[in-house]
């Protein structure tokens, strides 16, 4: 990310369930990680996370839904690993999906807030 980039306002899509429970950028990422990887523990070792953390999230996500979203195999012969299910596909498709419709609903928005900004403050908390 370049240093402008990081400086720019960005929307942050976070979907708050009833009972608690949240779904956000950050299970987005651990799925995409675990899809790429085939491994939770490697998906939490890509986000500086512990394989306990990683596989809590796991856990939580398929315990929000009806269907898994990953299904892991024990180790064996070949040490076991993890897969998103066609539920867990469809449902990282589907927030990617929603985070682009928000950018592009909130561009001007966005534009506007960004022109305002009062730049010469610098970083404040």
């Amino acid at each position: 990310m370049t240093d402008s980039a990081a400086k720019t306002l960005v929307p942050v899509l976070r979907i708050s369930f009833p009972d608690e429970d949240r779904l956000g950028h950050g299970k987005m990422e651990l799925l995409e990680h675990i899809r790429a990887t085939g491994s939770i523990s490697a998906a939490g070792r890509a986000m500086d996370m512990s394989y306990r953390r990683a596989w809590l999230l796991v856990s939580e996500m398929n315990r929000m839904f009806c269907e898994h979203v990953v299904e892991s195999q024990r180790g064996g012969q070949k040490g076991g690993g993890a897969a998103l299910t066609p539920f867990g596909e469809e449902l990282l498709e589907r927030f990617r999906r929603m985070e682009k419709t928000m950018r592009t609903s909130l561009a001007e928005d966005l534009a506007w807030l960004e022109g305002k900004r009062n730049l010469e403050q610098g970083e404040r908390g």
